[in-house]
Order: C-alpha cells, then sequence, then structure tokens
C-alpha cells in the first residue's frame, strides 16, 4: 500500500507538473547518485551493492524505474505498478537492509537531483515536493520491511545465519546444487513455495559480494537446496571454492513471488534455464500438499545436458496426476531425434493445451518472461494472472 501522508496536494500538483522533466532525466541522476553515494560511503559498493550490476547499469536503472514509478503511483493512483514496492521490501529485507540507510539515500540522491538538473529547475518548491515522494516511499519500504522482518522472526542486524554446505551435486556443466543445513544443527526457517535466500560470500580481493538462489527443495532431514548456475562473481565464487562441509553466510527467506493458495486455481509454470529453481520449490509442495491440482508445467533450455534437474522435473510431474510437462530446447540441430515432451527451438504456447484462467508464473532472463507474456496476451490470458520472478535489478 502507498503511504500519501507526506504529499499535500500542493506537493502532487508540482510532482505532476515536474514529473516529465524529473523522470526523463532520472537515467542521469541515478549514475550520478552512486558515484557520490559510492564516493562517501565506499562500503557500500564493496559489501552491499552487486558490483556486477553496478558495472552494467542495471543497478541505476532499477533505482531510475521504481522512484519514477512511484511518483506516477503518487499521483496517478491508477496507473500499473504498485507490486514493485512489494519486491523491493522482500529484497531489501534480504540485504538486511535497516531504516537508518534512508537518510544516506536521500542525501546524495537529492543531491544529485540538483547537480543534474540545476538549482534553477530544482526550486525551494520542487525540492520539497520530491522530498515529499522519497519520504512517502521510504515509509512504505521502512513499514514493509518492518512486517516482513517480524514474520520471519528477525531483524536487520540478524536477518543472516551461518549454514553448513552438506551436499554439492552437478546438475549440469553450469549448474551445481548445494544441500544446506543450520551449522548449529538447529532447524531451518520455514519457506514459501518460490522464496530465495541470500548467500554473502567474501570475494578474494576481500569485497563481500551478495546474490539471491531460489529455494528449490526442502528436504525431509531439515535441508535447504539451492541450484547455482555459473555466471557473475558470487555464483562463480560458489562453483569453484564451495564444497562439503564448508559454511556460507545466508539470509532468512524472502521473496514475494510464492505459490497461491487456493489448490483448484489451475496453474501454468514457465522457466527458462536456471529459472528451473523455484518451479521445482513449488512443485515438490503441490505434489506433497495439492497433488490434484491442475498443473502445466512449460521449461525451455539450450540442450538436454545444459538443462539442470531434468529427470527431478519430470518425476515431479508424474507424481502430480493433472500435471503435464512441454520442454523446449533452442540449440537442438536440425534432425536431432526428439520424444515426448520435447520440442525443438524457442517456447511457442500455443503449440500446447493450458486453461486461460490459469494463474502463471515465469522464471527466466527477462526476453524470454516479455516473450512468454506477449504469446499469454495472444491467449487471453489476463494480466494480473501472471507474476515474475527474476533476480536482475530491472525486476525488482
Amino acid at each position: 500500500m502507498l503511504s500519501t501522508a507526506q504529499l499535500s496536494p500542493a506537493h502532487a500538483e508540482v510532482v505532476k507538473a515536474t514529473l516529465p522533466v524529473v523522470g526523463g532525466a532520472i537515467g542521469e541522476i541515478t549514475p550520478v547518485f552512486y558515484r557520490r553515494l559510492f564516493a562517501a560511503h565506499p562500503e557500500l559498493e564493496r559489501d552491499l551493492f552487486n558490483r556486477g550490476n553496478q558495472a552494467n547499469g542495471s543497478q541505476q536503472k532499477a533505482l531510475a524505474g521504481s522512484v519514477a514509478m512511484y511518483a506516477t503511483l503518487l499521483v496517478h493512483p491508477d496507473a500499473p505498478g504498485a507490486d514493485v514496492i512489494e519486491r523491493i521490501a522482500h529484497k531489501h529485507a534480504s540485504l538486511g537492509v535497516a531504516p537508518e540507510q534512508y537518510p544516506v539515500v536521500y542525501e546524495h540522491l537529492f543531491a544529485a537531483i540538483v547537480e543534474v538538473l540545476g538549482a534553477d529547475v530544482v526550486t525551494a518548491d520542487v525540492a520539497e515536493a520530491w522530498t515529499a515522494v522519497y519520504w512517502s516511499m521510504a515509509d512504505t519500504l521502512i513499514g514493509r520491511e518492518r512486517e516482513l522482518y517480524e514474520a520471519a522472526g528477525t531483524d536487520p542486524e540478524h536477518v543472516w545465519m551461518p549454514v553448513r554446505v552438506v551436499e554439492r551435486v552437478q546438475q549440469s556443466p553450469l549448474t551445481v546444487a548445494f544441500g544446506l543445513a543450520a551449522a548449529d544443527g538447529a532447524e531451518l526457517p520455514d519457506f514459501a513455495p518460490g522464496q530465495y535466500i541470500s548467500v554473502a560470500v567474501q570475494l578474494p580481493d576481500g569485497a563481500r559480494q551478495i546474490r539471491q538462489y531460489s529455494l528449490s527443495h526442502a528436504g525431509a532431514d531439515d535441508r535447504w537446496r539451492i541450484s547455482v548456475r555459473r555466471e557473475g562473481a558470487v555464483s562463480s565464487y560458489l562453483h569453484e571454492y564451495v564444497f562439503e562441509g564448508d559454511v556460507l553466510q545466508v539470509s532468512h527467506p524472502f521473496g514475494d513471488i510464492t505459490l497461491d493458495s487456493p489448490a483448484d486455481t489451475p496453474l501454468l509454470l514457465i522457466s527458462a534455464g536456471i529459472g528451473i529453481t523455484p518451479v521445482l520449490g513449488m512443485l515438490y509442495f503441490i505434489a506433497a500438499e495439492q497433488p490434484g491440482r491442475s498443473v502445466t508445467v512449460v521449461h525451455c533450455d539450450r540442450t538436454r545436458a545444459s538443462h539442470a534437474h531434468r529427470a527431478e522435473l519430470a518425476d515431479l510431474v508424474a507424481q502430480i496426476p493433472g500435471a503435464t510437462l512441454h520442454t523446449w530446447y533452442d540449440g537442438l540441430p536440425d534432425g536431432y531425434p526428439l520424444t515426448e515432451p520435447d520440442r525443438r527451438g524457442r517456447i511457442d504456447l500455443s503449440a500446447i493445451d493450458f486453461r486461460s484462467d490459469a494463474n502463471v508464473y515465469i522464471c527466466g532472463p527477462t526476453p524470454f518472461m516479455e516473450a512468454a507474456v506477449r504469446q499469454l496476451g495472444d491467449a487471453g490470458v489476463p494480466r494480473d494472472r501472471i507474476w515474475f520472478e527474476a533476480f536482475s535489478p530491472l525486476a525488482a
């Protein structure tokens, strides 16, 4: 829910009038903001923010999009995008973000706005109105993050916990699955199907870097499992250096894209590559708790060899009487022999039967998800029945 307590009618009019200017320049403002922030607090770049996302610019685009979106929602409440706040709150909670960090962001963000737009544009009235926007957004996030911490039985100072690697399994040439147990032998926190944990590692250069991984399974012996595709600094570190017996620092489970509760609602689960991991978590839950549910599972990969958890996925679908599996492989040469449920090429939802009243969950690279959404629209699936999961900042 949006907080409008600090946005007066006068502020709203100023924001409406200046939204095109500020929104149009936000892509220039955010790099300046991060430059100023990291100059004043280099430990944030080293130990909190993902350096890969900083280098490729995706973090800047994410912040730009979220600020502009929130301002738009405040002055145009019917505009789409309110679910982004929930996603950001979960991401922040998984990082241990605390209320006292918001004034630091405010200081450098508004200094960046003035630097880019100039004092002639950012008058006292404009600065006051956009300050109200920022603190409305911050108050909304702080309140929601407090609720998430309380629900998880933790707080920003205790969101991290040590876990021991009890199993390491090579699932494909680029994917390794890690079984995790509490380092002290205690029970691990419960998680909802589809949620993730953050994993923090200290890289060889001394930086503490963090990445999120979906929980793909919870074993009967109180274990978690994550599956890690080798891409990026943290994932490559896990592949190179982490083995049975090693201890990792991980967060409590968070994530807003979780399996809905009504067991009579049909499901369409669509994934590509390592996006299979939250789908596995959902299927384990359905097989155990909702075996009568109607489920259509679609997965896309390069080849059978690159398809992590391929046999496990087929076994899980077979355990659910109302489930069907469809797989596409876009790296198979012409003439390669295929058997059901495999197909050659890219995802084509028009080639399968699924119910248009299904709730849809999609996880994979952004272009893949965009293509799936277009095909779902062509099939008459309402947008409010579609949920995404991805771990790039653009999805936040």
